[in-house]
């Protein structure tokens, strides 16, 4: 693997890990059902534990990643310079090109997703599952370079792990940024604060308020951590560690 193989599959165990947390966090608690052999050594726990769930998440998305087009797992913003490529894996991705990745997905990794009620046919599918997860990694991998480059720092700035890529998150929602000038919530200047954030982290803000709440009251990384559900998040997720390949 090159580093920028190792760059994208680190950035899409990333989304993966995001989806899984999200999923048995927020989700329905169902009984898991009888899985394969591959997902009982797995192992799903009754309760979302660090690193059970991180050898879970890494187990999904070196199996997933893998039976991706090769052309998928080296994708840059540079590589969709090339026409073909780039409407290929445009977003949103069409349900023909979800249908066509699915189905190289093995019959274990399914049993696993079903054995945690990530995907609970016929109500969700692969499909259903695996869309914001390749979306979020497209999106990752593709975008360039943004202006508040200097402004990355080494560390989540929020969970504080400095082994995870970095994303980042704009403090004050650009959806909302016409809202905020509107109501006088911000001078323009500040509209374009960013902090770095882990991808987990990035999707627990984004979980834990809308944007406009995000926008009027948590518009700076103090503000973020003063939550005592974000200390506590905080405090879970740094247990999480993945295992050196």
């Amino acid at each position: 693997m090159t580093d920028n193989d190792n760059d994208n599959y680190d950035a899409f165990r990333d989304c993966l890990f995001s989806a899984v947390v999200g999923k048995l966090t927020t989700g329905p608690k169902k009984p898991p059902k009888k899985a394969s052999l591959a997902s009982q050594a797995a192992g799903a726990p009754a309760e979302p534990d660090p690193s059970e769930l991180a050898e879970f998440s890494d187990y999904l998305a070196t199996e997933i990643f893998s039976s991706l087009p090769e052309q998928l797992q080296r994708l840059s913003h540079q590589s969709l310079r090339d026409e073909a490529l780039s409407e290929k894996w445009s977003l949103p991705l069409t349900l023909t090109v979800l249908e066509e990745l699915v189905a190289h997905i093995s019959g274990d990794v399914i049993d696993s997703l079903t054995a945690y009620s990530l995907i609970v046919p016929p109500e969700s599918d692969v499909e259903s599952f695996l869309a914001p997860v390749l979306s979020g990694y497209i999106s990752a991998v593709t975008t360039p370079p943004p202006k508040w480059i200097d402004t990355r720092t080494d560390a989540c700035e929020i969970c504080e792990r400095e082994w995870v890529p970095m994303t980042y998150h704009h403090l004050i929602p650009k959806q909302v940024h016409a809202k905020v000038l509107k109501r006088n919530w911000h001078d323009e200047h500040q509209l374009n604060s960013v902090a770095w954030l882990c991808r987990a982290c990035h999707s627990f803000v984004h979980r834990m308020a809308s944007n406009e709440e995000l926008a009027r009251d948590w518009y700076t990384v103090d503000l973020i951590c003063q939550r005592e559900d974000v200390q506590k998040w905080a405090q879970w997720v740094r247990r999480v560690r993945w295992k050196k390949t």
